[in-house]
């Protein structure tokens, strides 16, 4: 079996903040096959903006890495220098961020802009002009050559989330990180940006870490999944593992809220009663105790330990009793 692109192994990380160290991630397992799409999923404050920002080292100034590994393609990140790090981002590793708005530039042309992501290539100002219209083309873009000329603000969402998707994939990297993408598009949209990225993938053959909390995006598009809940991993497997049999209570709640199970008319949504807990002052033993209405006295005193094969969660209730 080939090594991963990626392999994190006991990731924590820290804020350091006036109340004490928020430990926004604890023990973090995750592994990215090649050419497999992982989609992390779980609500806000769960911990996949920091985990992304860990695996590409640009945390915030007050982040801690407390311990771990991340390796990529056979090298941890988190050993190398500000220097090795700047080699690897956009090149190895590219990213495509939730606001495509926010991530371009507003007072540069779309071209001018996708020759700059080059500036690593040697090729001629032609040849950099050609590639970008190639990936233009690729993205499912019309007319490109006239968007070639235009600024972000004359483009529609859609098209400029296309336009970050054909940047982050201009030098074919091995890992492409999709931080809800999504999320700023309409229905429509949603669903051509999500079959055009598994189109990319197959083209480029690259791994990607793909970053929701929408579960009918990660069902569409991903081959495995990861469910984090307030900074840990309570649930991974393959798309179906995880959806037809989910075995952590906390998988089982988000999969009730989603709006596409919902099978009669009603007034009200379905949600997970409670919040996230306080990351400050962690509870003792099961992170989730307090929002399952499964828990037992085990879940106030232990934590449990993730447990399985291919199919794994982190739960008192799958241990078997002798």
């Amino acid at each position: 079996m080939s090594l991963p692109v990626l392999d994190i192994q006991g990731l924590s990380v820290n804020y350091q903040t006036d109340q004490g160290p928020l430990q926004a991630l604890r023990d973090v397992n995750l592994r990215v096959p090649e050419g497999k799409i992982i989609g992390i999923v779980g609500e806000s404050g769960c911990g996949k903006s920091t985990l992304i920002s860990a695996i590409i080292r640009l945390l915030a100034p007050n982040a801690r890495i407390a311990q771990g590994s991340v390796v990529f393609k056979g090298k941890d990140l988190l050993s190398l220098s500000p220097e090795q790090m700047r080699s690897l981002r956009g090149d190895e590793i590219s990213m495509v961020f939730q606001d495509p708005m926010t991530s371009l530039n507003p007072v540069l042309t779309i071209g001018r802009q996708m020759s700059d992501v080059q500036h690593r290539s040697a090729a001629s100002r032609a040849d950099k002009n050609a590639r970008s219209l190639l990936m233009l083309e690729r993205v499912g873009i019309p007319d490109p050559e006239a968007q070639l000329r235009r600024f972000p603000h004359h483009l529609s969402g859609g098209m400029r989330q296309r336009v970050a998707i054909a940047m982050a994939l201009m030098a074919e990297p091995a890992l492409l990180i999709a931080d809800e993408p999504t999320t700023a598009l309409d229905a429509t949209l949603e669903v051509q940006i999500i079959h055009r990225l598994r189109e990319l993938q197959r083209e480029f053959d690259c791994a990607i870490l793909f970053i929701s909390h929408h579960l009918g995006v990660i069902a569409e598009l991903c081959d495995e999944v990861v469910v984090m809940y307030a900074g840990e991993v309570v649930e991974s497997g393959s798309l179906r593992d995880v959806f037809v049999d989910p075995r952590h209570p906390y998988t089982r709640k988000l999969l009730e809220c989603d709006p596409a199970r919902i099978t009669q008319r009603t007034r009200e949504l379905p949600v997970i009663e409670g919040g996230l807990p306080k990351l400050v002052n962690l509870p003792r033993g099961c992170i989730f105790r307090e929002r399952c209405s499964q828990s037992l006295e085990r879940c106030s005193l232990e934590r449990p330990r993730i447990s399985g094969d291919h199919h794994q969660a982190a739960c008192h209730l799958l241990e078997t009793v002798p």
